[in-house]
């Protein structure tokens, strides 16, 4: 929004400091057991009142803080669950590998003998 009178740009008149931080914030479906995490920007503001302000991005659009209603990626359970902020730092089992799992070659062998006859 420009002022007509003065051209002055007004759009963030009032907001004293701007923070962003980067947040990824892990999840767990609870019908296929599935871990992922999403990635925010959380930008920080203050105004010259003091009155404090959180807006959450993903992928530059801005969206609703993360919830525990967050849909699986895998089979589109409702029933996700957060874990807390930096849990999967300290699980790194949790996260699933990248690629393909390579299936292990040893041949299986039964413990029961087989019979004679």
């Amino acid at each position: 929004m420009r002022d007509d009178e003065q051209g002055v740009d007004t759009r963030n008149q009032g907001v004293t400091s701007m923070e962003e931080e980067l947040r990824n914030v892990p999840f767990e479906c609870r019908g296929c057991w599935h871990v992922w995490q999403e990635d925010y920007v959380v930008r920080h503001s203050e105004d010259d009142h003091g009155n404090q302000g959180e807006v959450w991005l993903s992928a530059g659009l801005r969206v609703p803080p993360p919830s525990s209603g967050a849909i699986c990626p895998q089979c589109g359970c409702q029933q996700a669950t957060m874990f807390p902020y930096g849990y999967l730092t300290r699980h790194p089992e949790l996260i699933p590998p990248v690629g393909p799992i390579v299936p292990d070659a040893t041949p299986l062998l039964s413990p029961v003998p087989k019979p004679l006859y």
